[in-house]
């Protein structure tokens, strides 16, 4: 069983430390607390001794992620840890009891990160915690602040010397949001009292920079050649600063808007993998969107990748987007029927409507979420990611790569462009019925991918390309909206036989169909006038000034 919490805490370092008659940092004395904010008084909880081994891959995958994954022992929570990167301060904390291996709910989520990488002992820390509670004047907690020495070994590749450091960490207690105020009110006495933020993420990324440090300076007899970097931050190579020069002095290529978007896109398929496993809001459409803008860069931009090797990859994507449009349908169409129904006065609602509809919705669900987990637990898909770094990586570039971006990717932009512009006119010209209606959904994934393609180009074209994209928004939406009501009509005639055979009366289904009918209609009628405002050809011009 493994709980979940939201941790928003920071992290502090004393500016000057003194060692004691162990050699070890002695607890810096903490400033006064009572009186920042609505704190009313400090409770002492005592001293507690904890033991924590951190887990990783070989090639520290999750720690380049801001992840971190832990085996402790002490404390009221000991067991295993998994922090989340969620934003600034904040992360999402799994926890499960102690045990020999890894929780396989736990190792289902990092997944997408891990692969076939062994997880593997990566340091060890001991830690003497001094925790204080921060408590306001109703004897309500509202943070706690933790005075933490630190003795931490690097277990891999090798064994290290152990270093030490002292830290101080206040974290909100559960319930009380983001309380920005609380934080800076205690922040700021905390760096009147000496402490400044500290430099690295976590325990584990300060324990690995400070071991590295020490193995250097043994080497070099000195401080190492990382001596004028930041402290828990290596020194640049010259290849690197060289590297840095090169991107100061070189215009902005096609290649690097491109690139850009695609590293972006592949970095959301892997982040959010775990939240859709964890079935948390919008996540399996986000992760879907991720896939559709990948392929649609690939398509868009094929002057500058090569197509040969993106369009395998596009296929797999297709089947990604396809697995997680299940899952992604039936919240779309639950979602659209619930509000219909709801718009409903009683006297309308005939028979148990809402009863067979939460029934089907249930049933879809459950195919639908067996499905997408049996997906991101496949072999194809784990390839797909491996697939996906390898590119960026080592990304198939054609000659147009090279070349100024703005030109290259306003060419990309105009191109969908005119392909939509195609697709509207057949299914402006379209009849009334099924025709239009798969007129009108051609024409919604050209929207699509020309919006895409404007984001794309946002670094290189500034506004012109941001108001594009907003315009072709408004005319996929317009589409989106008439796609939805002709799948939701289909999903109101499933359930109106359903309802029918049952002996139900399906009054209330032809209602909600005949009302989805006329929204399609109203749509219908709204896109001739949305298409001629948004095609004009002042909006192209501006891409191209």
């Amino acid at each position: 069983m493994v709980d979940t919490k939201q941790e928003i805490e920071r992290k502090y370092e004393a500016t000057a430390e003194e060692a004691g008659p162990s050699g070890r940092p002695d607890l810096p004395g903490l400033p006064e607390l009572t009186g920042a904010g609505p704190v009313a008084t400090v409770v002492s909880r005592g001293v507690a001794t904890l033991e924590a081994t951190y887990y990783d891959t070989p090639g520290r995958r999750l720690l380049a992620d801001g992840i971190t994954l832990r085996h402790r022992t002490g404390g009221a929570d000991e067991g295993w840890h998994l922090k989340l990167p969620v934003g600034p301060d904040t992360r999402e904390e799994l926890q499960a009891p102690l045990g020999v291996e890894v929780p396989a709910e736990m190792a289902a989520l990092l997944r997408s990160r891990v692969r076939h990488d062994p997880l593997r002992p990566l340091a060890h820390l001991h830690t003497e915690r001094d925790r204080k509670d921060l408590v306001d004047a109703d004897g309500t907690v509202l943070a706690e602040v933790s005075v933490d020495r630190v003795t931490a070994r690097r277990l891999a590749p090798e064994e290290s010397e152990p270093v030490r450091w002292t830290e101080v960490e206040v974290e909100l207690a559960e319930g009380r949001g983001h309380d920005q105020r609380l934080l800076d009110a205690v922040e700021g006495r905390l760096r009147d009292g000496g402490l400044h933020r500290a430099e690295t993420p976590s325990k584990l990324a300060k324990a690995l920079a400070e071991t590295e440090k020490a193995a250097v300076a043994v080497e070099t007899g000195g401080d190492g050649p990382g001596r004028s970097a930041k402290p828990g931050k290596p020194a640049k190579s010259a290849r690197q600063v060289e590297q840095a020069a090169s991107a100061v002095r070189r215009p902005l290529g096609a290649d690097d808007v491109v690139l850009d978007y695609v590293r972006r896109q592949i970095g959301a398929l892997v982040r959010l993998d775990p939240a859709v496993r964890r079935d948390l809001p919008d996540a399996v459409h986000r992760m879907r969107v991720a896939t559709r803008r990948l392929r649609s860069a690939f398509r868009s931009y094929r002057k500058v990748l090569d197509r040969t090797v993106t369009d395998p990859i596009g296929d797999e994507l297709k089947w990604l987007a396809g697995e997680l449009g299940v899952e992604r349908d039936r919240e779309v169409l639950t979602e659209r029927l619930e509000g219909r129904l709801a718009e409903l006065p009683d006297d309308l609602r005939l028979g148990p409507v809402r009863n067979r509809l939460d029934h089907w919705s249930q049933g879809r669900r459950d195919g639908a979420r067996a499905a997408v987990l049996g997906a991101l637990d496949s072999e194809r898909y784990l390839t797909l990611l491996d697939t996906l770094d390898a590119l960026a990586a080592d990304p198939p570039l054609r000659p147009a790569a090279a070349k100024p971006a703005a030109p290259v990717v306003v060419g990309a932009v105009l191109r969908d462009y005119e392909r939509l512009a195609t697709r509207m006119a057949t299914a402006l010209e379209t009849p009334a019925g099924p025709d239009r209606d798969v007129a009108v959904h051609q024409a919604r994934k050209a929207a699509k991918r020309v919006r895409y393609a404007a984001e794309t180009a946002r670094p290189a074209l500034g506004k012109p390309a941001k108001k594009f994209a907003r315009r072709m928004q408004a005319v996929q939406d317009v589409l989106g909206d008439h796609q939805d009501s002709v799948v939701v009509r289909e999903a109101l005639r499933a359930l109106a036989t359903q309802a029918h055979g049952a002996g139900e009366s399906d009054f209330t289904f032809g209602l909600l169909y005949g009302r989805e009918e006329a929204r399609a209609a109203a749509r219908e009628r709204e896109l001739p006038g949305l298409w001629a405002d948004v095609s004009r050809k002042k909006h192209r011009a501006a891409l191209e000034s």
